[in-house]
């Protein structure tokens, strides 16, 4: 396995930019998860590194060589993408040995890691089958055994599970979690689907607009969040974004004022110097942060509009006092809120978060 380096890496096509100077440094067998909403360059970055794309300009370093003007091929890392990409005319077996033999390795040689990718993979008693002939999940895990038999150096998985349903989608993260596990390799997966980032990753780079919004893991992405864009796209359901006018400011709280909800002041975090008294800013507080208000006092009334009862949880979308700002609260088992009704909740004391009009932590 190894470590994978990028250094000034900037693409165009034509004189559209579409990566901006992007430096990472990923550790050897590390899992990083590229997570960003459609067209802000992952997955162009992921071709990058693969070989597929050519940088206009920086370097990509595997195993401390630079490898910018390599090959794909010539890379040691293998690829997983969204389309299984498996030949129907071939059993299992000679998916999975393929590349292998295109490359003159020995039958033997080509055998034995064929076994060890289809045990690895729980494989072993499909080997016979044609892909027509394997589930969606399957499928999948053939792929991603075609790529295990390589031996490579590093895994780049491109939104491998976008193309298998929910219940899927699931069992696979699973697998390709344990099979990281098992291998201690060097992992770099793309994906839109933030839970996905959540589950799977040792790291999340949260990507927007072809730059690096933030970095880190998944816990220090949801709880600090450094900006409007990375607390909005980390978290199912998102955080919710209310309006409201600093009171008074302490060294490391304030007290804020929301003005969409029948509500007192609430505390809210404080992480830098800047804010001032009578500035309007956004607060953020997570669905799962509001409270029953007789266990913390009422911080804000809001009229229910839609009720989703998921058993061992429920959600409540209401509206506050000026008919316009949507807030979701999440409460624990049934809820017995009805629509219509109004609904009045508590804050965690410290949880709430300030943003200021540029959309940066406060």
């Amino acid at each position: 396995m190894a470590e994978l380096k990028l250094r000034g890496i900037n693409k165009s096509f034509g004189s559209v930019k579409v990566i901006h100077d992007i430096d990472l440094d990923i550790a050897d067998g590390e899992f990083v998860v590229f997570v960003g909403p459609s067209g802000c360059g992952k997955s162009t970055l992921l071709r990058t590194i693969s070989g597929l794309e050519e940088p206009s300009s920086g370097q990509v370093l595997i195993g401390g060589e630079d490898v910018t003007d390599f090959d794909p091929s010539e890379r040691g890392v293998a690829m997983v993408f969204q389309s299984y990409a498996l030949y129907p005319h071939m059993t299992v077996a000679e998916n999975l040995g393929f590349g292998l033999r295109m490359g003159g390795a020995p039958r033997d040689e080509v055998a034995q890691r064929v076994e060890e990718a289809a045990r690895t993979l729980e494989l072993t008693e499909l080997l016979d089958r044609k892909p027509r002939q394997l589930s969606g999940g399957q499928r999948q895990r053939v792929a991603i055994g075609r790529a295990i038999v390589r031996q490579p150096r590093a895994f780049l998985f491109d939104e491998p599970l976008s193309n298998l349903d929910a219940e899927l989608r699931v069992q696979m993260r699973i697998e390709i979690a344990n099979l990281h596990q098992q291998l201690g390799a060097t992992m770099v997966y793309v994906t839109h689907d933030q839970v996905e980032a959540m589950t799977l990753a040792d790291r999340i780079v949260v990507l927007r607009a072809g730059r690096i919004e933030q970095q880190g893991s998944p816990i220090e992405l949801y709880d600090n969040p450094d900006n409007i864009f990375v607390a909005g796209f980390i978290g199912s359901p998102r955080m919710n974004f209310i309006e409201g006018v600093i009171r008074s400011i302490e060294s490391d709280r304030m007290m804020v004022a929301l003005t969409a909800f029948d509500a007192p002041e609430i505390e809210v975090r404080r992480r830098s110097s800047g804010g001032k008294v009578g500035d309007t800013i956004t607060v953020g507080i997570r669905p799962e942060h509001f409270t029953d208000d007789s266990a913390s006092g009422a911080a804000l009334t809001a009229t229910a509009q839609v009720v989703e009862q998921l058993g061992g949880v429920s959600y409540v979308y209401a509206l506050g006092r000026d008919g316009e700002t949507k807030v979701t609260i999440q409460q624990k088992g049934h809820s017995r809120v009805t629509s219509g009704a109004p609904i009045s909740v508590g804050i965690e004391s410290g949880a709430a978060l300030a943003f200021d009009a540029g959309g940066l932590r406060i």
